[in-house]
Order: C-alpha cells, then structure tokens, then sequence
C-alpha cells in the first residue's frame, strides 16, 4: 500500500483561497474557482429563496420551456463538455460523449413530465365517506441543496438539477472538490439559458463547505456518493431537522443464467463493470455464473477485456482513477480476491499502475466472503470484476444478494 502523494495529479489543492483541480494523469490544472466558506453559502441560500419564488412563479409551462432550451445547450455543445471531462477526469472521449448524452434525456424528460407527473388530481372517497375526498396538490419545497460525486459530474448536476427545477425549486449546489471545472461550466451554460435570477448555484470547496450546506436551512439535501459519506451528512443534516435524499454507494451484482446469451452477458458485463474505467456507482462488481457455462463466459469476458486500451489518448476506452486515493482501495479489493482463493484470469496484483487500473478479473472457485465480493463491502469503483461460479437457479440469486 502507498499513500497518496499531497501534490500526486488529480488531487484538488487550494491556493490563495481558490480550489484548483487537475488532470488525474497530467497533473494538469484545469479549474480554479473561489472556495465558499459557511458566509458565503449561507448568502447564496438567501439569494436562492428569492430566485425559487419567482422560479415558481414561471409555472410549469415556463420552467418546461427554459430547461430544454438548456437541453438544447448541452446536446449542441457535447463536445465541448466530453473535451473537459476529459482533461478534468481524465476520461476517453467515449466516456465523456456517453455521459454527457445520458444527461440529455434526465432534462427532457422532467421538463416533459413535470406536469403529469407533479399536476394536481382529485383524490375520491366513497358514498360514505365523502370527508376523504380531496385535490391534492404538490407545491415546490423552496430550495434545495445537493453534494455531488467525482465520477459523474455532469451526469450527478444534471439528474439533480433537473428534477428539482422542474418541480419548481431553486438548487445551490456543492459539487465534488475534484471536478469542478465541468460542473461550473454547466452551472454557467444555465445561467445563460435563464439569467432572470441565479435559479441554480454553486459553491465549491472542500468538505466544510458541503456541511455548511447542510447546516444552512435549505429545504432539503440532495446527496450523491459514498456510503461512508452519505453518513456525515445524514448526520449533519440531522443538526437543522433537514430532510435527506442521498444515493449510496453499492456492489451491483450480475447473474448469467445457463441458457444466457453469452455473448451479449460478456458484452453487458464489459460495459457494466470496466466502462468509466470501472467508476460508476450503479456498475457490475459481481458476477455470479452457473458452472455448466463458467468457462466459455469468463473466456469470452477476457477476449473482450483485452480489447480495451488505457490511457488518454483518442484511441484510449480506459480512462484514469479520477480520485488518486480510491487506488488504494482497488488494490485492496483485488489482494483480497486472491487472497480467498480468487485467480486472476486477467490482470492482478500488478493491475494497479498508477494513475491506472489495467483490466481485471479475478475468477473465484465459490462462494467468497472477500472484500471483492462481499456485498456490503466498499465499492471498488475500478476496472475490476469478481466472479463466482454456481448451481445455475435460486442458488445464485441467493449468493447475490448477500
């Protein structure tokens, strides 16, 4: 195990009050924005609760209008948002492209569903009982607050944003000390769609600035990250009485059936768990497989597998860690594998070469109770796959969900 050097690329510093991202691979600066301290969130909060009133004045219709013209921002300029990802992430353009395209259709869709969605509807009684008849009405909460993840910048903004505004509220938002240029950029490109009022801001800093948020009396937090973190600002929020809405980490699991398409399961396993260089939260970790067709998939998983080329450049399907203390972790999770009889059909110990993670997977004779493969371990958040292999049917369902 190695400690993370103070000054190793992709770490966040902060110089002269300004946070400073760089390239997970280059060390190259890319952002620097003001650090928000509890006066300035506090003051941002405020500026918020006037912007939400008349946010909500626009109505539905209004609000709908206003977010797809932002969408119409973000799909013509999608290569200017997957070119910053890739020098504030590190990711390949294919990375960059995907998940500025995935956010696409979150701003569509609230801004088309708000209405059906949120609308006012008549709740019936019955004869006897015509006092529980009623309308019932959703009204926006005022402001929200949101603390956003390193993996996804632009995906984690515009899911949050998306869905809050188009109920109507007005959105200060924290995002991760490492990726703040991408999320700036977007912060920016709405201001420009609705510069009426700052419907949307940020504030950017470390992890006090997050739990001057919490304790700032918005009408609720949205959390997207860790589980361990998700914690702390569960906690925090407690403090104010906030309400919290937080997305935790997670070990996903994928089950290949004996009669499976392998070929597609090879595809889906790939794409599940090595794309994003294997950093995204709802991404396969686990494979479960029945024996009787262990062998031909785990082949097929390893073709695949090395196929994929690390690095940065525009040939390049894997990017970096984007966050240089998470390799520590992976390296773990993959000594762990090994260590409870676990063999590397691809990669290994060595996998981790940092700022890198090659391809890995680590092929397990039965059931594991390793940190790789422990549901409710850690995430590995890296181009790593455990699989197991098992009695096709029930038994599998059963390991998985453990």
């Amino acid at each position: 195990m190695t400690a993370t050097q103070p000054n190793a690329p992709g770490l966040p510093r902060v110089q002269d009050g300004l946070l400073v991202s760089t390239n997970p691979a280059t060390g190259a600066q890319v952002a620097r924005v003001p650090i928000a301290g509890a006066e300035d969130v506090a003051a941002a909060v405020e500026r918020a609760r006037a912007a939400a009133a008349w946010w909500a004045g626009l109505g539905v219709g209004g609000r709908r209008t206003r977010l797809l013209r932002f969408r119409s921002v973000l799909a013509n300029r999608m290569p200017e948002i997957a070119d910053l990802l890739r020098r504030e992430c590190g990711k390949p353009m294919i990375d960059g492209v995907t998940e500025t395209a995935a956010a696409i259709p979150r701003v569509a869709w609230a801004a088309g569903n708000a209405r059906r969605v949120l609308g006012p509807r008549r709740v019936r009684g019955s004869t006897v009982a015509l006092e529980f008849s009623a309308r019932l009405e959703y009204q926006p909460l005022g402001v929200i607050g949101a603390i956003g993840p390193w993996n996804s910048p632009a995906g984690a903004i515009s899911a949050l944003a998306a869905y809050a505004l188009a109920a109507g509220n007005a959105m200060v938002y924290k995002p991760s000390e490492y990726t703040p240029g991408v999320s700036q950029w977007l912060a920016d490109r709405f201001a420009e769609v609705v510069p009426e009022q700052p419907v949307l801001q940020l504030v950017h800093g470390l992890g006090d600035t997050g739990a001057a948020l919490c304790r700032s009396g918005v009408d609720k937090i949205a959390f997207i990250g860790s589980t361990a973190t998700a914690k702390k600002v569960m906690a925090t929020c407690a403090e104010p009485l906030t309400p919290v809405l937080a997305e935790g980490g997670g070990k996903d699991a994928m089950i290949v059936a004996a009669d499976a398409d392998l070929d597609a399961a090879a595809d889906a396993a790939l794409w599940g768990g090595l794309g994003n260089a294997g950093q995204t939260c709802t991404g396969i970790e686990r494979v479960y497989v029945a024996s009787a067709v262990a062998d031909q998939f785990l082949q097929r998983l390893v073709t695949g597998a090395q196929k994929l080329k690390v690095g940065v450049d525009n040939h390049a399907t894997i990017g970096p860690i984007i966050m240089p203390g998470q390799l520590d972790t992976i390296r773990r999770h993959i000594a762990d594998g090994l260590a409870d009889g676990g063999r590397a059909a691809l990669g290994g110990a060595e996998a981790v070469q940092p700022p890198y993670v090659q391809p890995t997977l680590v092929s397990m004779g039965g059931c594991s109770t390793s940190a790789l493969m422990d549901g409710s371990a850690v995430e590995v958040m890296g181009a790593v796959l455990g699989a197991v292999r098992g009695r096709a049917g029930r038994g599998l369902g059963a390991v998985a969900t453990r």
